[in-house]
């Protein structure tokens, strides 16, 4: 039974959404109007104007103009604040409603430095409240495909999991993103972390390589992780940032077959070993990956145009909600201990690359 279905016949979790950026209004909010667990009291951000426009727009109760929650006069109706703002302010944003006594769930990256996020984490502990990070790609239908696989053992037995993004700068992007440490990298990087840890277990940094962006921004060009697995398997994580294409791909290489998670299009497609490589087996692999490759295109392409395709955030929301509610093991995918894991793996990364640029 998914946290979901666990969720049906608890009391809905009043919630304040602070932060109303596109992940809020086109993720979190329409995921928790869609979840029986939830009830959005209000909206909070400090623009002037635009959480009375969501409000009215999606028609709830509340909403304030601040950045201090304390200051919200409603503030008391809810259980919980989600927390959706631009990374530098979600440290203080998430110290404020621990302080006030509500539960939280942010979005990544989790904090600004590592001793931030130990801190918040600590904090949450101290007070028995919920805190935790939307690492919602895990949950997407092509990751739980090949998560399904891997428990099956169609793979076989795995020797390397690639992480590859690739950025078009010319995409829309947030307005602070060259302001972050190693700009978009420290933005975008904990989804694919997250998903190699995932996948891979426990993942120790060994080697960073690191090419400058060509129009000097603090975002890299090219920035190339390559991490030590517990079982003796490769992981890597490769970024470009100046790419044509915007493309997020996890590849799982086994002895049986390759498994390949598309995470924009929310597609994963299998392709067995192709052996001797002969003329027969490149057939059948260029078979099974355009025929997957299209079916899928209509099945998640759909949602997507209807508005419905939340590439997993529904199952970590409900999974928040429930652990709220007392199943804490249902949090474990989304914890604050896998957020800080990730959050020290960002600052290694970054300090390894910063040091091999270092005339």
């Amino acid at each position: 039974m998914s946290s979901s279905q666990r969720q049906t016949a608890r009391r809905p979790l009043r919630v304040a959404a602070v932060g109303l950026g596109w992940v809020c209004t086109h993720r979190h909010l329409p995921v928790m109007d869609r979840l029986d667990a939830y009830d959005v009291v209000g909206v909070i951000d400090r623009q002037p104007g635009l959480a009375e426009s969501v409000a009215r727009r999606r028609r709830y109760r509340r909403h304030a103009a601040t950045d201090r929650l304390a200051d919200v006069p409603w503030i008391d109706e809810v259980d919980a604040v989600t927390v959706a703002s631009a990374p530098m302010s979600h440290a203080d944003l998430i110290g404020q409603a621990l302080a006030l006594g509500k539960h939280v769930l942010t979005e990544k990256p989790f904090t600004m430095t590592v001793a931030e996020g130990h801190a918040v984490a600590e904090a949450a502990a101290a007070k028995d409240l919920q805190l935790a990070v939307v690492h919602n790609f895990q949950f997407a239908r092509s990751t739980q495909k090949l998560l399904a696989d891997l428990a099956d053992g169609r793979l076989g037995t795995l020797s390397t999991i690639n992480a590859v993004q690739l950025g078009n700068p010319r995409r829309r992007l947030p307005v602070w993103y060259d302001t972050l440490p190693f700009g978009l990298f420290y933005d975008e990087s904990p989804h694919l972390l997250y998903l190699l840890g995932r996948l891979a277990g426990e993942i120790e940094l060994t080697r960073v390589l690191t090419t400058p962006h060509r129009d000097g921004r603090n975002t890299p060009g090219q920035i190339d992780a390559f991490f030590r697995c517990p079982n003796g398997m490769a992981a890597t994580l490769r970024c470009n940032f100046d790419s044509p294409v915007s493309e997020w791909h996890i590849m799982a290489f086994g002895d049986r077959g390759l498994g390949i998670v598309d995470v924009f299009r929310d597609i994963y497609i299998f392709l067995p070993n192709d052996g001797r490589h002969d003329t027969l087996r490149v057939l059948r692999t260029s078979l099974a990956a355009t025929t997957q490759h299209w079916w899928q295109h209509i099945t998640s392409g759909v949602p997507h145009l209807a508005g419905r395709l939340f590439y997993g955030n529904e199952e970590a929301f409900a999974r928040f909600a429930a652990a709220v509610h007392g199943d804490t093991e249902a949090l474990a995918p989304i914890s604050t201990a896998k957020a800080l894991a990730v959050l020290e793996l960002q600052h290694a990364i970054v300090a390894r690359a910063e040091e091999a640029l270092r005339p």
